[in-house]
């Protein structure tokens, strides 16, 4: 099996051996990949995850509540059918 150490330890000494010139152009590369990226992502539009996790809250308290009044108007519909009935006969 490859032991990632010895990976690591091989990256940087063919980091360091590189000639300045590679590794500025390997910088700017860099940072200028992270500067587009991070330029396309503000112009999306993300939710944070805290606000994502709190809209799925309200979202469980909404269903929650939705379950309550379903219940309730099953209940009345009952009572106004056992009404209905009782006025009947």
């Amino acid at each position: 099996m490859i032991n990632p150490a010895k990976i690591e330890e091989i990256a940087k000494q063919i980091s360091s051996n590189m000639p300045q010139g590679v590794k500025n152009l390997a910088e700017t590369f860099e940072a200028r990949t992270k500067q587009a990226i991070q330029s396309k992502l503000s112009e999306m539009d993300f939710v944070s995850r805290e606000e994502f996790d709190i809209q799925s809250k309200v979202l469980i308290r909404t269903r929650e509540k939705l379950v309550e009044l379903e219940e309730k108007v099953a209940q009345l519909e009952a009572q106004l059918a056992d009404q209905h009935t009782d006025a009947q006969e």
